[in-house]
């Protein structure tokens, strides 16, 4: 087994890279916490039990992070050297701050369920284009400083989408 300081794909033993397969990863860390599992050293010492007990939730944060992809391209990118800094570097381009203020008017206007549904749609686009650019600009073109631009405008669209999806909860009462 790789040391805990193992990045999460060399702990998985995958190809350090944003395009995953996520049925891989899934049986990669079945495997991993089997092998970890705390119940298996419970007839050793307790330096062994803890040391089991440190794998297993180190497997469990690096699947946390590989399995979902904006905290998978959150990472590849750190791992480059380039930090998202979401908190501090919220700049962003003014054709992405004029959809973000175009979604914000729409939800204000929101009347049905169906309204509300033609948005999310929008939105799901517009997040599966920005996870396709991710993958091109951290997998083939070697630009984790545009990588990082698209992993922060994700974020926003994930905020938005989970107010979006509040609202759709509300008017489908």
């Amino acid at each position: 087994m790789p040391s805990l300081q193992s990045n999460d794909f060399e702990l998985f033993g995958v190809p350090q890279q944003f395009a995953q397969d996520s049925s891989l990863l899934a049986a990669r860390w079945k495997d991993l916490q089997r092998q970890a599992h705390p119940d298996q050293f419970s007839a050793q010492d307790a330096s062994a039990q803890r040391l089991a007990m440190q794998w297993s939730v180190r497997i469990n944060e690096a699947y946390q992070r590989l399995k979902d992809p904006l905290k998978r391209a959150t990472y590849l990118c750190e791992l480059q050297g380039v930090p998202i800094d979401a908190h501090t570097n919220t700049a962003m381009p003014a054709a992405f701050l004029m959809q973000q203020i175009e979604w914000r008017e729409a939800l204000d206007a929101l009347r049905s369920a169906d309204d509300a549904l033609q948005l999310q749609t929008q939105v799901n686009h517009q997040r599966q284009e920005r996870l396709a650019r991710c993958a091109t600009l951290l997998d083939s073109a070697g630009q984790p400083q545009e990588a990082a631009q698209e992993v922060r405008a994700l974020m926003f669209i994930a905020r938005f989408a989970q107010e979006l999806e509040q609202q759709l909860d509300e008017l489908e009462q």
